[in-house]
């Protein structure tokens, strides 16, 4: 902390910890327009970092880089188009980035969809799944090379507590046969946590000088899910607010003493994951699948030595 005044103070008044001087870094936070997406993305700002904001719609990206803007004078923020649910869209985002980049300090997969009717993406794959997962773990391995440009990157992936009541049917990852619309968001957020540990696996396994950290941000009132406007308005009578739900990202992005493969939740402060979330086999095996639906290879990293 810097004292009274500054950034902290700022930081401190949303009910946020500080952070460490981000000057010179470059981050890309997902979702960064709504929920927890922006506070976090706001935060990275306010202490220096360079922010590119990953939305879907231009109109929504714009209107939170004026939000940012307004409350961070000289906040070097920027938006860029992407939809997860849109394979096409991650590759054209994978292209484009190395002619705007010479490297990616901090990647944030915090975009996310939960507790639908069932519906595919433009891929064909079940909504939650492929956003929440496929399509994060396609822009992770497109932007690799940028990250791995900057040693001591950091991946951040979202995860959720829900992940507890997840369980990975390899034979129907797309619920066809059965859609359970809770069913499949733990499905999707046990996936994150699989794929942060396989990451920093693979990534230690060639030295490579990256940490794959996730976050649960606890029960926050955000429009992940598809309730009435004075249902979400009403949670946010109850529940934390996005700003408390950003402080296990930001402290998973910055803090000195993360572990990699390791999940900080509410505190923030790291928490251990359900036995689901920590089972080796389960995790390569969905690496590889993600690898063959997404058609995105992890070029650098090792191959599973399993």
């Amino acid at each position: 902390m810097t004292g009274a005044s500054g950034p902290d103070a700022a930081a401190s008044a949303a009910g946020l910890p500080g952070l460490p001087d981000l000057s010179g870094r470059t981050a890309l936070v997902t979702g960064a327009n709504s929920g927890i997406g922006l506070p976090t993305a706001r935060e990275l700002a306010r202490y220096g970092a360079r922010v590119l904001l990953a939305c879907r719609g231009a109109a929504k990206g714009e209107a939170a880089v004026a939000h940012i803007r307004e409350r961070v004078p000289g906040a070097e923020v920027e938006t860029v188009q992407l939809d997860l649910a849109d394979l096409a869209s991650v590759r054209a985002l994978g292209e484009e980035l190395p002619d705007r980049l010479d490297g990616l300090d901090l990647l944030v997969n915090n975009a996310g969809v939960g507790m639908i009717p069932r519906r595919t993406t433009a891929d064909g794959f079940e909504m939650q799944f492929g956003t929440n997962h496929l399509g994060h773990f396609a822009l992770t391995g497109l932007l690799l090379p940028l990250l791995l440009r900057r040693p001591g990157a950091r991946v951040v992936t979202v995860s959720s507590d829900n992940h507890a009541k997840g369980s990975l049917d390899f034979d129907d990852l797309g619920a066809e046969r059965s859609y359970s619309r809770n069913g499949q968001y733990a499905r999707s957020k046990l996936a994150n946590l699989l794929f942060t540990r396989e990451l920093q696996r693979r990534a230690d396994a060639v030295g490579a000088k990256l940490l794959s950290v996730a976050a649960d941000p606890g029960t926050t009132a955000t429009n992940i899910g598809t309730a009435p406007r004075w249902v979400t308005a009403l949670m946010g009578l109850f529940l934390q607010s996005p700003d408390k739900g950003a402080a296990p990202s930001l402290h998973a992005a910055t803090a000195a003493d993360v572990t990699g493969g390791g999940c900080y939740g509410p505190g923030p402060k790291l928490v251990t994951p359900a036995e689901n979330a920590r089972d080796e086999q389960s995790a390569v095996r969905l690496w590889e699948i993600s690898e063959g639906l997404t058609e995105v290879r992890f070029t650098g990293l090792a191959e599973s030595a399993r």
